[in-house]
Order: C-alpha cells, then structure tokens, then sequence
C-alpha cells in the first residue's frame, strides 16, 4: 500500500492541539479568521467558508429594502361636494384604477343631467364601466360581502354594482368605492394585480402589460404618450397620465404627472394623481412627500387627506392615520376605522410585550400588525430582528434586517415619528448596535450605538445601550491584549466583566472558554463553549474549542461528535479530518479494539496485481475498492467523486483496480459490471455495490467509515 501521511504513533492529539494552539496570533480588537485557531480568543463569529451569510454592511446605514409588500390598502368615500372636490383628481385609493372622467364628460352636464345609462359610460381603452364620482350618492358593497382587498377567501374577484351617478363636476374621477384604499384589485373588471399600493416595479403590469381590462392592453400607449407629452395643456396632459395610470403603467403615469406639473405647480390634484402612481410603484415615502405638498398647496383637499391616511397605516403611523382619516367634511366607512383599530391593537400589544420582554409574543404582534395592513412599516421589521436576536436566533435576524422598507424620515410628519418611545431612525441604529455585538463586531457596535445617540440623545433606552456597548467593548478588548500577554487568569476575569453588562454574547463566553483551555481548566472551557453554541449553535470556533477540550478529557466520543459537525460545516479543511481521525482510533482503542498500521490521509491505491491486492484488502480497517475500466464512460465520471471521498474519509483505505490491466483481480473477484465498489473490514468483504449513484456510494463508506 502506498498511502502517505503520519501514522498515530508519530503524530499524537497533544501535539496536534498544540498545532491549533500556537497556529493564530492575538490582534486587540481585531477579529481574527482563522478557522482552526484553539488559543486565540479574538474570534469573529462564523467562520463557515460558504453558505453563511455574514452581515457585512455598515451599521451606520439600514439593510436592504423592502417593495414587494402585498399593495393592498385602505379605501374609504368622500363627500365630492365642496371645497375639497379638485378638478382631475383620481378617487378612491392609490390602489384603485383611476376612470377617465373625460371621457364621460360628453355624457352629462353640470345642470344635473344623467349620464349615460348603466354600462354605456366606458373609457376609450375598452374597459368595463367605469363610475363617475359626483354629488349623488354612491352604493358601497355591503361591508358583509365585500371583503378587505376586495378579494374573496377563495381567491376570486367579487364583482360588484356599478351605477353612474349624477354630478355638477365634470373633470373628478373616482371608482365609486364605499372604503377607499382597499384592495389590488380595480372596479369594472380592471384587476390591478397590485396596480394599487404594492405595484412592484419590474412586474408584469409594471412592465407595459394591460393590468387585466378588457381589451385595455399596452397597444397604443407609446402613440399615446408621445401625442400628450408636447401638449401645454396640463389637464390633456394629466388626462393622458389617467389613461396610463388605469393600465397599470405607473412609470409612464408618473412621466404624466410631472409633466402636468411642471405646467401648472401649484394645482394639488396633479400632487395627488403623482403620489398615486409613486404608491403603485412602491414608492410609499415619496406618495406621502407629495400628499403632503397637495395638502400645503390646498389644506383642506379631502381627497389628499385621504391618500395620507392610507398610507400613513401602511407606515404604521396610527396616529397620522387617524388625524387625516378623521379631516373635516370626509366621510370614509366603518372597513377604514376597523382596520385603523386593528393595526393599532396589535401595535399596542406588541409594545407592552417588549416592554417585558415577552419577545415570543413582540413576533407574533408584529406579524399581525403587517397582516392587518402596516404592510411598508420599517419599524416593524427592524422590532422583529430584534426580538429574533433576543431569542438567539442570529441568521433570521439578519435576514429581517436585510428586509427593512427603506427608511426615510424626510417629510414634515415622519421626521419626528417615533417607535416604542424611540425615532425611528435611532431605532434602526438601536437595534443594529445589538446585531453587531451578538457578531461580536465590537467596534461596529459602538458606532451604531452612537449614531443612534445623536438621532435621539434624550432617550434613556438609547443611553443605557451607549454605555453598555462601551463598557463590553473595552473589557473585551482587555481581555484579548491580557491574553496576549498570557496573563489568562485575568483575561477571564475581564471577559467575565464584559458576560455581566451582555451575559447572552457567544464571543465572549468563546473568548473565556479560551482561557480556560490555556489554563488546563478543560472542564470549565466546555461550560463556557456550550453557553456559546447554545445562543449560535453554527459557531464553528466554539464547537472546535469543546473538541479540543474533550479531547483533552479522553472524551472520545464527544470529541468524535463535534469532529464530524465541523467535517460537515468545513469539508475540505485537512486539520478538522486529521482532528477527526486521531479521536476515532482513540475511540476505537478505548473500546479494546485492535488498531494499529493505520495511516491518515494518503491519495487512491492503485493495485498493481493479485499479490498487492490481497496484502491491501487484508490490513486492519476498512478498504474501499473501486473496480473500473479506463474505457468505461461511468467510470470516469465517478472516478473524481472516489478522490473526494479519499480526502474526505482519511481514516478509510481506498483501493482502484482496472479490471482491463489486472484480469486476474477481476476473475478472482468475478465482477463482470464496472463500475463495481467492493468495501473489505479486516480482510473480510461485508458489501458490494454495483453502478451505484454518488449519494449511495457516499452513504455506505460513511457507514463503514470509524
């Protein structure tokens, strides 16, 4: 046999742990990255070579953001008499299709006249009918039959009435909905399919696709847009942009509005039909920005106030909500209040269960306040990360961090909005603080906890955090330069300091278990790794730390365990495979089993004849042998699979033979079929194998393997 490597005799545990020991030098306050490193306690947290996400992002800024949120939102009716009627106005909800009034304009006077007759007043496109919105009273949809989202259980869309109503306006759009904001999907048969609210850029209806009206496709819109953009009319413009708008093509509907803005600035139903479309693209802070500026040019715009309530709940801004939804002269239905309520009820809850630490119920409140409509609240998502990192549940923290809506406390209301007593943007920093400690990026963690000082520097929560964070940083950053200088027994005491201000971070008890494992104290170096492993069960620097320590102990088996853990976490990594193998033969050879001649490591033996074949298979141990034929095209396939098997079960002798140069192995063996995998244990076949798949051959070598 022509394996290469150390035999056991040559190459014992201690002088392989003294291996790991001395192979990492100590960087205050600098993480370092090695894998293998048992001394050193300056340790990043994962040290997964792939497949981990490790948050790297600056925690100065928010990660990620969110537009794909379901776009339903709330709806409610106004009163289109009076001083709040604006001409060219969409109704309803950013949500709902905007009609195109002037299209029906030549179907009714301002005198009182009626329209034209039900299902006669249709847009240009071809749509169903649309309804005008005017001083007649309007038939909402009994609250008991229409659901929120105007979506049935069942999936399908309810279709409701539609009567035209008499009006003395002739330029106000709307869709006749008793509750505005509600729902994706447009009355007269245009399905927004997220048209409304949560339109994502990039969909389909986003994309120049008809959002479902009849024979209301994207053919013509391009000779559209280009017979209106010239156009220094602002209202053909803003027509045009309604017709764009009703299609689902938000982006060119915006292109509209701007222009009808540029043309006329200070009308604030140009503002309104712009924050429409910026709500059908997902922009919710930019829809509320423009609101605003309608609400400034005309203060007493209902239809403004309206838009701003719906999306002040989907913000998760009860209390704006509230305000705008409860304007003067509006008069939206009962569905509006009672989703308010329900948002606000689960906000409540979710509160006062993080006020006591009840993170189990700050999820599942969080989750319902979504459900029930704060569908784009950043606060939310920052609260359920960090309720996730409370539970010690680091990587789906991380995700909800990734997952944040995009922060952007410019306008006159949200700039101040706060969160559990908190600004909203110190809470984002709030909370990556936390995110950053638990990673044990010290340094990144007292920056995030600072920039949440100065957004909000009279906040006692803030505060507290501040001089934790501090506090833990320095005492780790003492304990790593004490340990450098082998001073280990007071490099536990200062780790120990940082455990008493932040007794559930996994670095420091791994920092600790370092010491302990210098000091020869192994029993106490497992107690602070299993501390570690028990809040991140991945750390990989934990797990080899508590080997070495079992080790150290003769604890075979448990040592065995956590070998075979990281030979999964790190399957290429040499020194966890000799790791392992060492602890499997001093596990076997406390069990009073023979072992001797064994080697680790070494490539795939080639057998050269039938003397060398029956002196391999006859050695203590297992050996895997590879029957195959240079001309077989299977063979070759697998052939580099049985090379990785080799490196990664080095504890296994395996063998090749090609059935072509050495017919004599073969007959002896009668195998006729190649590829063919024979496994031997002390001499003894106990398994064969005939064209079997990689997971299959994998399984039984593992099963055979020590």
């Amino acid at each position: 046999m022509s394996h290469s490597g150390k035999s056991i005799s040559e190459l014992g545990l201690d002088s392989l742990n003294d291996r790991f020991t001395e192979s990492l030098s100590c960087e205050a306050n600098k993480p370092d990255f090695r894998e293998l490193d048992l001394g050193s306690p300056v340790s990043p947290l994962r040290t997964r070579q792939s497949g981990v996400a490790t948050a790297t992002s600056s925690s100065s800024s928010s990660s990620g953001s969110v537009s794909g949120r379901n776009g339903q939102n709330p709806v409610g009716r106004r009163s289109d008499s009076g001083p709040n009627s604006h001409s060219g106005e969409l109704s309803g909800s950013s949500e709902s299709s905007p009609t195109a009034a002037e299209s029906l304009r030549s179907g009714g006077t301002a005198g009182g006249r009626n329209f034209k007759t039900n299902g006669q007043a249709r847009s240009d496109s071809g749509s169903s009918p649309l309804i005008y919105s005017g001083h007649g009273s309007v038939n909402s949809p009994p609250l008991n039959v229409l659901p929120t989202g105007n979506i049935c259980p069942s999936g399908k869309i309810l279709k409701t009435g539609m009567t035209p109503n008499r009006s003395q306006r002739s330029d106000v759009l709307g869709s006749g909905m008793g509750n505005y904001g509600h729902g994706s999907i447009m009355r007269g048969g245009v399905a927004a399919a997220k048209c409304g609210g949560g339109g994502e850029p990039g969909s389909p209806v986003n994309q120049g696709l008809s959002c479902g009206s009849s024979g209301g496709g994207s053919g013509g819109g391009g000779d559209f847009m280009k017979r209106s953009m010239p156009s220094v009319d602002p209202e053909e413009v803003k027509r045009a942009g309604n017709e764009q708008y009703k299609r689902g093509h938000f982006a060119e509907a915006l292109t509209l509005y701007d222009r009808a803005i540029a043309l006329s600035p200070a009308n604030a139903a140009y503002r309104s039909n712009r924050a429409a479309a910026l709500t059908g693209l997902g922009r919710v802070w930019e829809a509320v920005k423009e609101c605003e500026e309608a609400v400034r040019l005309d203060p007493n715009y209902g239809r403004a106030h309206q838009r701003l309530a719906s999306l002040f709940l989907r913000l998760g801004q009860v209390e704006n909500a509230r305000r705008h939804l409860t304007f003067p002269g509006l008069n939206p239905g009962l569905a509006e209040f009672q989703r308010l309520q329900a948002v606000e009820k689960h906000l409540n809850k979710c509160t006062d269960a993080r006020r006591i630490g009840d993170w189990k119920s700050v999820l599942r409140e969080g989750d319902a306040a979504i459900a029930s409509g704060a569908d784009h609240c950043p606060q939310l998502s920052i609260c359920r990360a960090e309720a996730l990192l409370k539970l010690h549940q680091i990587d789906e923290a991380e995700l909800s961090l990734q997952s944040v809506p995009k922060l952007e406390p410019s306008t006159k209301v949200c700039s101040q909005t706060r969160f559990f007593g908190m600004l909203s943007e110190a809470y984002l920093y709030f909370v990556r603080a936390q995110y950053e400690m638990a990673l044990g990026r010290f340094e990144n963690a007292v920056t995030a906890a600072e920039n949440a000082g100065q957004v909000d520097a009279r906040n006692v929560e803030v505060a507290v955090l501040i001089n934790n964070v501090r506090l833990v940083a320095r005492a780790r950053a003492r304990g790593n330069d004490l340990f450098k200088s082998e001073r280990f027994t007071e490099a536990c005491s200062a780790y120990g300091e940082g455990l008493k201000l932040d007794p559930s971070n996994p670095v420091l008890y791994c920092n600790r278990a370092a010491c302990w494992f210098k000091l020869g104290m192994w029993e106490r170096s497992i107690e602070d790794c299993n501390q570690a492993l028990s809040i991140q069960p991945s750390y990989t620097k934990a797990l080899l730390r508590r080997a070495a320590s079992n080790n150290k102990l003769e604890r075979w088996e448990d040592a065995v365990q956590d070998y075979e853990v990281l030979r999964k976490e790190l399957p290429y990594n040499n020194e966890v495979a000799e790791s392992l193998f060492h602890a499997q033969v001093a596990l076997k050879k406390s069990r009073g089993e023979e072992v001797y001649n064994i080697k680790f490591g070494g490539e795939v033996e080639e057998v050269s004849g039938l003397e060398h074949f029956r002196a391999a298979v006859s050695l203590q141990g297992i050996s895997v042998v590879h029957f195959k034929a240079n001309s077989n095209s299977q063979c070759k396939q697998i052939s580099p699979f049985v090379d990785t098997l080799c490196g990664r079960y080095p504890s296994i002798n395996f063998l090749k033979v090609d059935i072509e140069d050495s017919p004599a192995v073969a007959n002896m063996e009668n195998v006729r079929i190649v590829p063919t995998f024979k496994i031997y244990k002390n001499g003894n076949r106990v398994k064969e194998i005939i064209c079997p798949s990689r997971e299959m051959l994998e399984h039984s070598v593992k099963h055979y393997s020590f």
